[in-house]
């Protein structure tokens, strides 16, 4: 069998008989290619080396700022929303302010709804299909596109629904891993200026392929941002702050609060929350748990079921975890003496294990017990719901884990 060559040969063959470009003109743009190759490594040989602290340049890129800060917190007035109308709200007032905002993914532009979960309900209709429109359900092709597209202009604002579930965004980690370094490996020249959206966890019955929890993962990745919010004024106040920044943000949606009563909140207008700054939501003095996502409601629970045993816990909501506020769970810490770290991910490898272990080097002279940690049990999540209940953290398991923190 004769060999027919290698797939160069084709193209070049291909594009000669076509009449697309002639053999003089290949042998040309070759030899240009060969000298723009040799003056680069010229440049890079010659060049000096990098100095050891310099690995610290350009990981992540300051993100917006507004000329102030909401003072204090929101005070509650107002309609109350529901988280998933927070969202919706808060990205069509972001597309209304900046023409160059964009957004993709699977089922984000079907008929009247937004996505399976009515997040971008009303957005094509109202700005049209070549700003809000379909992606194929190829998770690596949203998140490749997004990189690529945000190149064009510095004005461009990407969102994208990274996947329709967290469970399926593993296709798109070479992607996420290849955009998360950019920033650094350019020497700050380019930036994809992406948020990317993925409905996380579980309490829906979904089983293992509807309810993971990816952040134990996404927060290994230096140069990204992580957010995790648990109430719809958090959830706005994120995203507004995530879509206007530079740089990278995962943005991760605890689908079981979209429309859960619990996490209904005012959302006062051009709200904005800052990355790495929690969130105190129940003073105390005997115990801190620092938690985020669906477990927030159940520490808050928790709290005020101890309250009547005549304990007082504080209620940590982190929001961000990268970056992560240290400082108020430390200061909370110093208070307490005690620390329970509560997250829906599973505590083995689990990020509660990242929070625990920075805390104690941090104050480790102020606790009077070990840290506490509670989460999901290191198996698949099932799709019986007496099965889910058992593998899920909540209230029950947080007041088991509390009590035991408060009586060691």
């Amino acid at each position: 069998m004769s060999s027919i060559g290698p797939p160069r040969s084709w193209f070049r063959r291909a594009l000669i008989e076509n009449g697309l470009v002639s053999e003089e003109e290949i042998v040309s743009i070759e030899a240009h290619n060969q000298q723009t190759y040799e003056e680069a490594a010229d440049r890079a040989k010659q060049a000096p080396d990098p100095t050891p602290d310099s690995i610290f340049d350009y990981v992540v890129p300051e993100p917006w700022k507004p000329e102030k800060w909401p003072e204090g917190l929101p005070d509650g007035s107002g309609e109350p929303l529901t988280l998933v109308l927070a969202l919706n709200q808060t990205l069509k007032e972001e597309f209304r302010r900046n023409p160059h905002t964009y957004i993709w993914g699977q089922d984000v532009a079907y008929r009247d709804k937004g996505g399976v979960f009515n997040v971008t309900k009303g957005m094509q209709q109202e700005f049209g299909p070549r700003r809000v429109f379909n992606g194929p359900i190829a998770e690596d092709f949203i998140l490749g596109t997004s990189d690529g597209f945000s190149r064009l202009s510095e004005e461009i604002r990407v969102v994208v629904e990274g996947a329709e579930f967290a469970d399926y965004f593993w296709p798109a980690a070479e992607q996420m891993v290849e955009m998360s370094h950019e920033y650094w490996r350019t020497n700050g020249k380019f930036v994809p200026n992406v948020t990317i959206r993925i409905a996380s966890g579980g309490y829906i019955g979904g089983g293992l392929y509807h309810s993971q929890n990816i952040e134990g993962w996404l927060t290994t990745l230096p140069g990204i941002r992580v957010v995790y919010p648990a109430f719809a004024d958090d959830a706005a106040g994120l995203l507004r702050t995530s879509i206007r920044s530079r740089g990278i943000t995962l943005f991760l949606e605890p689908k079981f609060l979209y429309n859960n009563p619990m996490a209904r909140a005012a959302v006062p207008a051009e709200f904005a929350v800052p990355f790495g700054k929690a969130r105190r939501r129940h003073e105390g003095t005997d115990l801190t748990i620092a938690a985020y996502g669906n477990p927030v409601h159940f520490a808050l629970e928790a709290a005020a079921e101890l309250e009547k045993e005549g304990r007082s816990l504080e209620v940590i909501d982190l929001r961000s975890l990268v970056p992560l506020d240290l400082d108020a769970v430390a200061e909370s810490v110093k208070k307490t003496s005690r620390l329970l770290v509560a997250h829906e991910d599973k505590v083995h490898a689990g990020f509660g294990g990242e929070i625990a272990s920075q805390i104690q080097e941090a104050v480790f002279p102020w606790l009077d017990a070990p840290i506490g940690r509670v989460g999901s049990t290191f198996t698949p999540v099932g799709f019986n719901r007496i099965l889910e209940r058992a593998i899920l953290p909540s209230t029950e398991k947080v007041l088991e884990a509390a009590r035991k923190v408060l009586t060691y």
